[in-house]
């Protein structure tokens, strides 16, 4: 069974790459954690149950926000996806 998929507060998919304003300031999505079986991105499954860490250098360097609370951050906003998409 895949795993669900994480999506913004617009209702598409996060995926890695994507562009995104993250309290206002340009921003990328630098992985998607849901899924135990990714050795990269797996301990952030086990731990908080999945999530994705955006790259922002304005604001923090890094950015952790865990899959449950991805829908009320209101500062994460969907620009466009990203060059390196499959």
């Amino acid at each position: 069974m895949k795993p669900l998929a994480l999506k913004y507060r617009s209702g598409e998919e996060i995926e890695t790459g994507d562009r995104v304003l993250y309290l206002g300031n340009p921003a990328s999505i630098e992985f998607v954690a849901f899924d135990e079986k990714d050795p990269e991105t797996d301990w952030y499954v086990k731990e908080f149950g999945g999530g994705i860490l955006i790259a922002d250098p304005a604001v923090s360097g890094h950015t952790f926000i865990p899959a449950d609370q991805i829908d009320e951050d209101v500062h994460l906003e969907f620009v466009s996806r990203g060059d390196s998409r499959a």
